[in-house]
């Protein structure tokens, strides 16, 4: 049985980790670079560090922030922000990733998935995702409405068919995040999780709303995520990555070591 994924998450803006809710209201949390090697010691399985005003700033990742990260990890580290072509990509294997994060760019132009899996393989090429939940036009239901730059911009897609179309265009993997749930901790998107999953073959990484260790457990058992991902929680000490693996260990999830 496939071991299923802790992620922590540092959200980055000007060099710094930083946190809200729902995309805004952002706080200090700390240096990337600390804080990526305090959360490998405690047992995170990897690391994802996201440039969060690069693609609405319209500049380049700050690849020094990258390199310095990189040195302080011995786990996988993915890294998204700011990448627009394959030299972007390139650059930010070049500074120390393991996998890049696309977001904006590849909804501009999906055929940069395929380009840049082409050169590094697909399990090097996560697509994220930024989901809101929106009504039908004719107030029918719920639609999962993908946001780019940030969750600044409506883009027209949904969540289902565009990760569909990510993976048939080279993604290894889709980091969904639930703008609804983000920084709430009152659970993830579980719906929305279950929406993707089910449509795709490859990895999908749950990311949004984790509060406790059961939001997890709910995730993985009721969501079918491959991997979750959290940030404040962890930032903050609310809770341990030790205690929360040994939790969802007792729980029968198979879990990546140490616990």
């Amino acid at each position: 049985m496939l071991t299923k994924r802790i992620i922590v998450c540092l959200d980055v803006d000007a060099g710094r980790v930083v946190k809200g809710v729902r995309f805004a209201g952002l706080r200090d949390a700390g240096d990337p670079a600390e804080l990526a090697a305090l959360h490998a010691r405690a047992g995170a399985d990897e690391i994802v560090l996201l440039d969060i005003s690069a693609t609405h700033e319209k500049r380049g990742i700050l690849l020094e922030t990258v390199q310095r990260t990189a040195r302080a990890l011995m786990i996988p580290f993915t890294v998204g922000g700011g990448i627009r072509s394959l030299d972007d990509a390139a650059a930010v294997f070049d500074a120390g990733a393991d996998k890049i994060a696309i977001n904006s760019a590849a909804m501009k132009d999906p055929s940069l998935i395929a380009t840049i899996a082409a050169r590094f393989g697909s399990q090097a090429v996560v697509v994220a995702i930024d989901v809101k939940r929106t009504l039908q036009a004719d107030g029918s239901g719920t639609y999962f409405s993908v946001k780019s730059a940030g969750g600044r911009d409506a883009t027209g897609r949904e969540a289902s068919t565009w990760s569909k179309e990510a993976q048939e265009r080279g993604a290894g993997e889709i980091l969904l995040t639930s703008m609804d749930s983000d920084g709430t901790k009152d659970g993830f998107d579980l719906e929305l999780t279950r929406v993707v999953t089910a449509i795709v073959a490859i990895p999908v990484i749950a990311s949004g709303g984790a509060g406790t260790k059961q939001h997890f457990v709910e995730v993985f058992r009721d969501g079918g995520a491959d991997a979750a991902l959290a940030a404040s929680i962890f930032h903050f000490g609310e809770i341990a990555l030790p205690e929360l693996k040994a939790e969802l260990s007792a729980e029968g999830i198979p879990m990546r070591w140490p616990c």
